[in-house]
C-alpha cells in the first residue's frame, strides 16, 4: 500500500484509480501470493460528492485516498484498508483537519481493541464501543469481523455496517482466546480546511488475541497518511 499511493505508482492528474487497482493485482501475483477479492480504491475530493468523482476518477492533487487491500499467504488471509493523500502544490503535509480526522478513526480503533476481551460476545463489544465513541464526540461505524483461513472467518460479528444495534446471531457468539479479528471501522468527521466538507476514515487492520487473552496489532496500525508527493 505504501507503493501504490505513492509517486511510483500515481501521477496526479494521470493516473486513475483503477490504475492503482490493477498495479496491486499485478504486485501481489509477481509476489507468488493471493487475493481473496478485488482491491478497491477510491477518492474523497473538496467541494465534490461521491457522485461527482465517480467510480474511476483520474487522481488529483489534493484528493484523499481510501483503498481496502487483502492478500493471501501461508493459508492465511488479511484485510486492511488504509488511507492517503496526494499533496497539492506547496504542501508538505496534509491539512491540519485531515490529520485530525484521521486521529478520529485511530481514536476509535482504539476504543474496539479495549473492549475486545475473551468471554464477551460480538453485540456486547459493539454496544459499550459505540457508547464510548459517542461519550467522546466521535461519529462513526464499527463492523469488525473474525479473520484467519477465512477473510471473514468463524466467530462473533461486532457490528455490519447497516446493523448497528447489534447483528443477531452472528453478534450473540463469544470471543474466545487466541482470535484473530479485522478492526474494521470509519469515523466521519468535518474538515474546516475544506469548509466543514464530511470526511471519512475509513480503516481497517488485523489484530491477535493471544492465550491470555492480551489483545496486538497483527503486524502495526497506520497512524499517518500515505503520502503522494
Amino acid at each position: 500500500i505504501d507503493t501504490a499511493f505513492s509517486r511510483a505508482v500515481i501521477t496526479p492528474g494521470i493516473t486513475r484509480t483503477q490504475d492503482v487497482v490493477w498495479w496491486m493485482r499485478q504486485r501481489v501475483n509477481d509476489l507468488g501470493l493471493g487475493s481473496w477479492f478485488q482491491p478497491s480504491v477510491e477518492v474523497q475530493r473538496r467541494g465534490a460528492t461521491d457522485a461527482e468523482v465517480g467510480d474511476n476518477p483520474v487522481i488529483q492533487r489534493g484528493d484523499v485516498l481510501h483503498c481496502d487491500f487483502g492478500i493471501v499467504a501461508l493459508r492465511l488471509n488479511t484485510d486492511t484498508q488504509h488511507m492517503g493523500y496526494v499533496l497539492r502544490e506547496g504542501e508538505s503535509a496534509p491539512p491540519a483537519g485531515l490529520v485530525a480526522a484521521l486521529r478520529n478513526g485511530n481514536r476509535l480503533q482504539d476504543i474496539v481493541m479495549r473492549e475486545i476481551k475473551p468471554g464477551r460476545t460480538g453485540n456486547d463489544v459493539l454496544r459499550s464501543s459505540l457508547a464510548r465513541m459517542r461519550a467522546e464526540g466521535i461519529e462513526g461505524t464499527v463492523y469488525t469481523h473474525p479473520i484467519g483461513v477465512h477473510g471473514h472467518g468463524a466467530g462473533p460479528l461486532i457490528g455490519l455496517w447497516d446493523y448497528q444495534n447489534g447483528v443477531p446471531g452472528r453478534g450473540d457468539a463469544k470471543i474466545i482466546p487466541s482470535m484473530w479479528f479485522s478492526i474494521e471501522l470509519q469515523a466521519t468527521t468535518p474538515v474546516p480546511d475544506w469548509g466543514g466538507q464530511r470526511v471519512r476514515m475509513a480503516l481497517e487492520e488485523d489484530m491477535t488475541i493471544d492465550e491470555a487473552g492480551a489483545n496486538s496489532w497483527a503486524l502495526k496500525r497506520q497512524t499517518e497518511f500515505h503520502l503522494v508527493r
